[in-house]
Protein backbone atom coordinates (compact mmCIF):
# COMPACT_ATOMS: atom_id res chain seq x y z
CA UNK A 1 0.00 0.00 0.00
CA UNK A 2 2.85 2.73 0.98
CA UNK A 3 4.55 1.59 -2.42
CA UNK A 4 1.33 2.36 -4.77
CA UNK A 5 1.18 5.43 -2.77
CA UNK A 6 4.62 6.72 -2.88
CA UNK A 7 4.69 5.61 -7.11
CA UNK A 8 1.21 7.54 -7.43
CA UNK A 9 2.94 10.63 -5.81
CA UNK A 10 5.85 10.37 -7.93
CA UNK A 11 3.49 10.59 -10.91
CA UNK A 12 1.72 13.33 -9.73
CA UNK A 13 4.98 15.20 -8.98
CA UNK A 14 6.26 14.29 -12.52
CA UNK A 15 9.79 16.25 -12.91
CA UNK A 16 8.96 16.12 -16.37
CA UNK A 17 6.70 18.44 -16.25
CA UNK A 18 7.78 20.48 -12.98
CA UNK A 19 10.96 21.50 -15.25
CA UNK A 20 8.36 24.37 -17.14
CA UNK A 21 8.07 25.66 -13.29
CA UNK A 22 11.98 25.33 -12.59
CA UNK A 23 12.76 27.29 -16.21
CA UNK A 24 10.55 30.03 -15.67
CA UNK A 25 12.12 30.12 -12.00
CA UNK A 26 15.87 29.87 -13.60
CA UNK A 27 14.98 32.92 -16.06
CA UNK A 28 13.39 35.23 -13.14
CA UNK A 29 16.19 34.18 -11.22
CA UNK A 30 18.84 34.61 -13.11
CA UNK A 31 17.68 38.42 -14.58
CA UNK A 32 16.98 39.53 -10.57
CA UNK A 33 20.53 38.46 -10.10
CA UNK A 34 21.76 40.28 -12.91
CA UNK A 35 20.01 43.60 -11.34
CA UNK A 36 21.56 42.76 -7.44
CA UNK A 37 22.20 40.08 -4.76
CA UNK A 38 19.53 36.97 -4.53
CA UNK A 39 17.99 35.80 -1.15
CA UNK A 40 18.42 32.02 -1.25
CA UNK A 41 15.99 31.70 1.15
CA UNK A 42 13.33 33.31 -0.11
CA UNK A 43 14.09 31.91 -3.11
CA UNK A 44 13.88 28.62 -2.00
CA UNK A 45 10.54 29.39 -0.13
CA UNK A 46 9.53 30.74 -3.94
CA UNK A 47 9.80 27.42 -5.34
CA UNK A 48 8.36 25.26 -2.76
CA UNK A 49 5.55 27.02 -3.45
CA UNK A 50 5.60 26.60 -6.86
CA UNK A 51 6.27 23.13 -6.87
CA UNK A 52 3.60 22.64 -4.43
CA UNK A 53 1.19 24.11 -6.58
CA UNK A 54 2.44 21.63 -9.44
CA UNK A 55 1.53 18.76 -7.69
CA UNK A 56 -2.32 20.13 -6.37
CA UNK A 57 -3.17 20.80 -10.28
CA UNK A 58 -1.87 17.38 -11.25
CA UNK A 59 -3.61 15.23 -8.61
CA UNK A 60 -7.00 17.78 -8.91
CA UNK A 61 -6.77 17.35 -12.40
CA UNK A 62 -6.46 13.62 -12.61
CA UNK A 63 -9.36 13.82 -10.51
CA UNK A 64 -11.52 15.93 -13.02
CA UNK A 65 -9.94 13.90 -15.91
CA UNK A 66 -11.12 10.52 -14.77
CA UNK A 67 -14.94 12.40 -14.18
CA UNK A 68 -14.77 13.21 -17.72
CA UNK A 69 -13.41 9.46 -19.08
CA UNK A 70 -10.67 11.11 -21.23
CA UNK A 71 -7.80 9.08 -19.36
CA UNK A 72 -9.70 6.12 -19.62
CA UNK A 73 -10.39 6.50 -23.35
CA UNK A 74 -6.55 6.84 -24.37
CA UNK A 75 -5.85 3.91 -25.89
CA UNK A 76 -2.73 1.71 -24.95
CA UNK A 77 -0.87 2.53 -28.97
CA UNK A 78 -1.53 6.45 -28.28
CA UNK A 79 0.26 6.66 -24.06
CA UNK A 80 3.85 8.30 -24.24
CA UNK A 81 5.74 9.35 -21.10
CA UNK A 82 4.39 12.71 -22.01
CA UNK A 83 0.76 12.79 -22.45
CA UNK A 84 -2.04 10.91 -21.36
CA UNK A 85 -2.51 11.77 -18.02
CA UNK A 86 -0.89 10.66 -14.53
CA UNK A 87 -3.14 7.64 -14.65
CA UNK A 88 -2.89 7.34 -10.96
CA UNK A 89 -6.35 6.75 -10.89
CA UNK A 90 -6.47 4.58 -14.18
CA UNK A 91 -3.67 1.92 -12.95
CA UNK A 92 -5.07 1.98 -9.29
CA UNK A 93 -2.21 3.69 -7.65
CA UNK A 94 -4.25 6.15 -5.83
CA UNK A 95 -7.85 6.04 -4.56
CA UNK A 96 -10.19 9.00 -5.45
CA UNK A 97 -9.76 10.51 -1.64
CA UNK A 98 -6.04 10.08 -1.46
CA UNK A 99 -5.34 12.40 -4.64
CA UNK A 100 -8.15 14.65 -3.37
CA UNK A 101 -5.92 14.47 -0.40
CA UNK A 102 -2.54 15.10 -1.97
CA UNK A 103 -4.28 18.12 -4.24
CA UNK A 104 -5.96 19.68 -0.93
CA UNK A 105 -2.68 19.38 0.83
CA UNK A 106 -0.24 21.15 -2.21
CA UNK A 107 -2.75 23.92 -2.63
CA UNK A 108 -2.66 24.63 1.20
CA UNK A 109 1.12 24.54 0.72
CA UNK A 110 1.27 27.06 -1.88
CA UNK A 111 -0.86 29.06 0.18
CA UNK A 112 1.73 28.82 3.35
CA UNK A 113 4.75 29.71 1.04
CA UNK A 114 2.62 32.83 -0.33
CA UNK A 115 1.08 34.20 2.63
CA UNK A 116 4.51 33.94 3.89
CA UNK A 117 6.57 35.63 1.15
CA UNK A 118 3.06 38.34 1.44
CA UNK A 119 3.51 38.96 5.21
CA UNK A 120 7.60 39.04 5.52
CA UNK A 121 9.03 39.64 2.02
CA UNK A 122 6.87 41.51 -0.70
CA UNK A 123 3.23 42.08 -0.62
CA UNK A 124 2.61 42.16 -4.55
CA UNK A 125 3.39 38.55 -4.76
CA UNK A 126 -0.58 38.37 -3.49
CA UNK A 127 -1.98 38.85 -6.90
CA UNK A 128 0.01 36.92 -8.69
CA UNK A 129 -0.10 34.23 -6.07
CA UNK A 130 -4.22 34.17 -6.22
CA UNK A 131 -4.18 34.04 -10.26
CA UNK A 132 -1.70 31.04 -10.49
CA UNK A 133 -3.68 29.29 -8.14
CA UNK A 134 -6.84 29.83 -10.01
CA UNK A 135 -4.92 29.00 -13.64
CA UNK A 136 -3.77 25.86 -12.03
CA UNK A 137 -6.98 24.35 -10.34
CA UNK A 138 -9.72 26.28 -13.22
CA UNK A 139 -7.82 24.44 -15.59
CA UNK A 140 -9.37 21.24 -15.32
CA UNK A 141 -12.23 22.39 -12.81
CA UNK A 142 -15.71 23.40 -13.29
CA UNK A 143 -16.94 26.07 -13.98
CA UNK A 144 -13.81 27.21 -16.40
CA UNK A 145 -12.68 24.29 -17.19
CA UNK A 146 -10.15 26.02 -19.12
CA UNK A 147 -8.39 22.85 -20.53
CA UNK A 148 -12.13 21.67 -22.68
CA UNK A 149 -12.52 24.86 -23.95
CA UNK A 150 -9.65 25.31 -25.65
CA UNK A 151 -7.90 27.81 -23.39
CA UNK A 152 -5.47 25.74 -21.41
CA UNK A 153 -2.73 26.52 -23.89
CA UNK A 154 -3.28 30.10 -22.93
CA UNK A 155 -3.00 29.52 -19.70
CA UNK A 156 0.20 27.14 -19.58
CA UNK A 157 1.96 29.69 -21.67
CA UNK A 158 1.30 32.99 -19.60
CA UNK A 159 1.52 31.02 -16.34
CA UNK A 160 5.11 29.29 -17.09
CA UNK A 161 6.09 32.28 -18.98
CA UNK A 162 5.07 35.90 -17.35
CA UNK A 163 3.57 34.65 -14.18
CA UNK A 164 6.36 32.51 -12.51
CA UNK A 165 9.47 34.36 -13.86
CA UNK A 166 7.96 37.72 -13.14
CA UNK A 167 6.45 36.29 -9.72
CA UNK A 168 10.58 34.95 -8.83
CA UNK A 169 12.13 38.16 -9.72
CA UNK A 170 9.00 40.12 -7.94
CA UNK A 171 9.93 38.55 -4.53
CA UNK A 172 13.90 39.12 -5.33
CA UNK A 173 13.65 43.06 -6.24
CA UNK A 174 10.40 44.06 -5.14
CA UNK A 175 9.08 45.54 -8.76
CA UNK A 176 8.40 43.42 -12.31
CA UNK A 177 10.38 45.58 -15.04
CA UNK A 178 8.64 45.04 -18.40
CA UNK A 179 11.49 43.91 -20.10
CA UNK A 180 11.36 40.66 -17.64
CA UNK A 181 7.84 39.71 -18.66
CA UNK A 182 8.84 40.53 -22.19
CA UNK A 183 12.07 37.95 -21.46
CA UNK A 184 9.22 35.48 -20.38
CA UNK A 185 7.11 35.95 -23.29
CA UNK A 186 9.26 33.01 -25.66
CA UNK A 187 9.68 30.60 -22.96
CA UNK A 188 5.70 30.38 -22.33
CA UNK A 189 5.60 30.17 -26.21
CA UNK A 190 7.97 27.14 -26.21
CA UNK A 191 6.03 25.51 -23.03
CA UNK A 192 2.68 25.94 -24.79
CA UNK A 193 4.48 23.76 -27.57
CA UNK A 194 5.37 21.21 -25.44
CA UNK A 195 2.11 21.03 -23.98
CA UNK A 196 0.91 21.29 -27.94
CA UNK A 197 2.41 18.51 -28.85
CA UNK A 198 1.49 16.62 -26.19
CA UNK A 199 -1.90 16.95 -26.75
CA UNK A 200 -1.50 15.05 -30.11
CA UNK A 201 -1.69 11.26 -28.62
CA UNK A 202 -4.71 12.11 -26.66
CA UNK A 203 -6.40 13.37 -29.84
CA UNK A 204 -8.66 10.52 -30.33
CA UNK A 205 -9.60 10.65 -26.21
CA UNK A 206 -9.79 14.20 -25.90
CA UNK A 207 -12.65 14.44 -28.73
CA UNK A 208 -14.61 11.15 -27.26
CA UNK A 209 -15.07 13.16 -24.38
CA UNK A 210 -15.86 17.01 -25.20
CA UNK A 211 -12.19 18.23 -24.44
CA UNK A 212 -11.97 20.52 -26.62
CA UNK A 213 -8.55 21.19 -27.15
CA UNK A 214 -6.62 23.70 -29.43
CA UNK A 215 -5.62 20.24 -31.46
CA UNK A 216 -9.12 18.87 -31.28
CA UNK A 217 -10.48 22.17 -32.21
CA UNK A 218 -7.97 22.62 -35.30
CA UNK A 219 -7.33 19.08 -36.13
CA UNK A 220 -4.07 17.44 -36.27
CA UNK A 221 -2.84 18.47 -39.56
CA UNK A 222 -3.61 22.16 -38.97
CA UNK A 223 -2.15 22.03 -35.25
CA UNK A 224 0.90 20.77 -36.30
CA UNK A 225 1.20 23.92 -38.43
CA UNK A 226 0.37 25.30 -35.57
CA UNK A 227 2.91 24.29 -33.40
CA UNK A 228 5.42 25.12 -36.07
CA UNK A 229 3.87 28.67 -35.55
CA UNK A 230 4.38 28.88 -32.09
CA UNK A 231 8.28 27.89 -32.62
CA UNK A 232 8.44 30.90 -35.32
CA UNK A 233 6.38 33.34 -32.89
CA UNK A 234 8.92 33.16 -29.68
CA UNK A 235 12.10 33.36 -32.44
CA UNK A 236 11.00 36.30 -33.46
CA UNK A 237 10.24 37.64 -29.46
CA UNK A 238 13.24 36.64 -28.42
CA UNK A 239 15.06 38.78 -31.92
CA UNK A 240 13.21 41.54 -30.71
CA UNK A 241 14.42 41.71 -26.41
CA UNK A 242 17.14 44.06 -27.87
CA UNK A 243 14.61 46.96 -28.52
CA UNK A 244 13.09 46.38 -25.24
CA UNK A 245 16.37 47.17 -23.63
CA UNK A 246 18.11 43.81 -22.80
CA UNK A 247 21.18 43.17 -23.57
CA UNK A 248 22.04 41.24 -26.80
CA UNK A 249 23.55 38.22 -25.37
CA UNK A 250 19.71 36.90 -24.44
CA UNK A 251 20.15 35.81 -28.18
CA UNK A 252 21.70 32.98 -26.69
CA UNK A 253 18.19 31.35 -26.24
CA UNK A 254 17.90 30.88 -29.68
CA UNK A 255 19.58 27.62 -29.28
CA UNK A 256 16.38 26.61 -27.91
CA UNK A 257 15.89 26.22 -32.08
CA UNK A 258 18.00 23.32 -31.99
CA UNK A 259 15.19 21.23 -30.72
CA UNK A 260 12.03 23.02 -31.77
CA UNK A 261 13.20 23.09 -35.98
CA UNK A 262 13.80 18.95 -36.08
CA UNK A 263 10.66 18.73 -33.21
CA UNK A 264 8.73 20.63 -35.80
CA UNK A 265 9.86 18.91 -38.66
CA UNK A 266 9.16 15.85 -37.06
CA UNK A 267 5.59 16.36 -36.16
CA UNK A 268 4.59 18.13 -39.56
CA UNK A 269 5.39 14.65 -41.05
CA UNK A 270 3.42 12.46 -39.06
CA UNK A 271 1.35 14.30 -37.10
CA UNK A 272 -1.12 11.03 -36.25
CA UNK A 273 2.14 8.57 -35.43
CA UNK A 274 2.18 8.54 -31.24
CA UNK A 275 5.36 6.41 -31.88
CA UNK A 276 7.27 9.11 -34.24
CA UNK A 277 5.36 11.85 -32.08
CA UNK A 278 7.04 10.54 -28.88
CA UNK A 279 10.72 11.72 -29.46
CA UNK A 280 9.58 15.01 -30.74
CA UNK A 281 7.86 15.58 -27.25
CA UNK A 282 11.35 15.20 -26.09
CA UNK A 283 12.78 17.28 -28.43
CA UNK A 284 10.21 20.07 -27.15
CA UNK A 285 10.83 19.70 -23.90
CA UNK A 286 14.61 20.77 -24.58
CA UNK A 287 13.82 23.64 -26.60
CA UNK A 288 12.06 25.27 -23.40
CA UNK A 289 14.79 24.13 -20.90
CA UNK A 290 17.58 25.65 -23.57
CA UNK A 291 15.77 28.91 -24.04
CA UNK A 292 15.59 29.35 -20.48
CA UNK A 293 19.44 28.41 -20.00
CA UNK A 294 20.50 30.20 -22.78
CA UNK A 295 18.64 33.44 -22.15
CA UNK A 296 19.74 33.45 -18.57
CA UNK A 297 23.19 32.81 -19.08
CA UNK A 298 23.06 35.94 -21.67
CA UNK A 299 21.91 37.81 -19.08
CA UNK A 300 24.33 37.59 -16.66
CA UNK A 301 27.07 37.81 -19.67
CA UNK A 302 25.24 40.98 -20.46
CA UNK A 303 25.16 42.83 -17.10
Amino acid sequence: MATKLARGFWRLADPKISLASAASMLLGASAAAAAGPLSAAWLAVTALGIFAVEVAKNASGEVFDWDSGTDLRVRPEDRSPFSGGKRVLVDGLLTRGQTWAIAIGGYLLAIAAGLAIVRWREGGVLCLGVAGIALAFFYHAPPLRLSYRGLGELAVAASYGPFVCAGTYLVQRGSIPIEVVLLAVPLGLLVAGFLWINEFPDYAADAQSGKRTLVVRLGRRRAANGFAALGVASGVVLALLPAAGLPRTVWLGGIAALRYVPAARALLATPEDTPAIVPAQALTLQAFLLYAVGASAGLLLGR
